[in-house]
């Protein structure tokens, strides 16, 4: 099945391209764009799921200037399949490093979870997800942000905004007259 047939490509493109060619339009700094992506992407596969808009919030109060909201936001958008995919590898990564017992994941399981008798056990595995995303996380937001820099540095180069045209700073006064008036 070809991809465009699906009509992916123009959501994509609407969804994604169009709002990152929006932001390098109106001519951000490479550092600060690389820098909210790399924010994003680690906050973005945070592994408890509906936080994460909520986290990307906190780091944009937190850091103001320094990052570029709408990066943030985008790359915690684009990032979603990312964390969703991660969930289980940041289970198991938690729970080697706590030594703690094996979670199953198999649908009995699921069962005891949907019939709340394995509530310990979740709350157990989601605090091992956490441990292994604490871990993981800061590796992620270096190897993003070293990757993204310079591809911003490029990205911002090409899709710059066109220069204004330059006023004179200086004042012409043989155009002011000066008038008096008799009070």
């Amino acid at each position: 099945m070809k991809i465009w047939k699906l009509s992916l490509v123009p959501w994509l493109h609407k969804k994604i391209v169009e709002p990152l060619l929006q932001i390098l339009k109106k001519g951000a700094e490479p550092r600060q764009l690389a820098l909210s992506t790399a924010v994003g992407t680690a906050l973005g596969v945070f592994p408890i799921f509906g936080l994460t808009v909520f986290l990307c919030g906190v780091a944009i109060a937190v850091l103001r200037e320094r990052c570029h909201a709408p990066t943030i936001m985008l790359t915690n958008f684009v990032v979603t399949p990312l964390e969703l995919s991660l969930v289980i590898p940041f289970l198991r990564l938690g729970e080697s490093i706590s030594g703690g017992p094996h979670f199953p994941l198999t649908k009995d399981a699921l069962k005891l979870v949907a019939t709340g008798e394995a509530s310990s056990e979740v709350l157990l595995a989601v605090l091992h997800a956490l441990v292994g995303w604490l871990v993981a996380s800061p590796f992620m937001f270096g190897t993003t942000y070293v990757v993204s820099l310079p591809c911003f540095k490029f990205l911002v180069q090409k899709f710059k905004p066109p220069a204004s045209p330059k006023q004179p700073l200086y004042l012409d006064t043989s155009d002011i007259k000066i008038k008096v008036r008799d009070l």
